[in-house]
């Protein structure tokens, strides 16, 4: 994981310690409750597991911008774009590199070196355009190609559930240090890949 300084501000602290005190409260609830012979528990299950993800990809929305802050100065472009992009379920994937050099992990890519911006994003990922299947290479300001191709993750081939962009998201994370940001075009939800794991965020709330 980072060296960088991935302490949380006062304001994420108080909202975390909040809805993990309210998440607390549901268990201790359903504990009081689980002997009881009328009472079906599944509605509180339910309850407790969307507001705990709503809270993971909360966190993960503000340590992403820990992992890219000190490799690029446009988090605000990729934010908008990611918004956009899981607003209208356009599929995408997004490769920034830090530390490790890539290119010996992409292939077929198509030079761009043009400087960071959401609307070149958003031009590069609609649909019907010829590099909208393949990834994208961002270093430091700059999108140095588009069209990439991405080593598939094994460890999930079998899993039916995970398309290809989040097979080749987590592929390049297991051999890397790359932060690979992806939008899913079948539901728009929108996830980022460090370290062979995959991470849910907050479309509109990259922090």
């Amino acid at each position: 994981m980072d060296n960088v300084n991935l302490g949380l501000s006062d304001e994420m602290q108080n909202h975390l310690s909040k809805y993990l005190t309210q998440i607390t409260s549901d268990i201790n609830h359903v504990l009081d409750t689980i002997e009881r012979k009328d009472c079906c528990i599944l509605n509180e299950f339910e309850h407790i597991h969307h507001t705990f993800h709503d809270l993971q990809k909360t966190a993960a929305s503000y340590y992403l911008n820990s992992y890219l802050s000190s490799y690029t100065d446009r988090y605000q472009a990729l934010s908008t774009a990611i918004q956009h992009f899981s607003e209208r379920k356009h599929g995408a994937l997004m490769v920034v590199e830090r530390n490790d050099m890539l290119e010996t992990f992409l292939h077929s890519g198509i030079p761009v070196g043009a400087n960071l911006s959401y609307a070149l994003l958003e031009s590069i990922f609609y649909p019907g355009s010829p590099l909208h299947d393949g990834a994208v290479l961002i270093k430091g300001n700059t999108i140095i190609s588009a069209g990439n191709v991405l080593p598939l993750s094994q460890q999930v081939a079998g899993d039916k559930k995970m398309g290809t962009r989040h097979r080749a998201a987590l592929g390049l994370s297991e051999i890397s240090d790359a932060v690979v940001l992806v939008v899913s075009e079948e539901t728009g939800k929108a996830s980022f890949a460090l370290d062979g794991k995959m991470y849910a965020i907050h479309p509109g709330g990259m922090i």
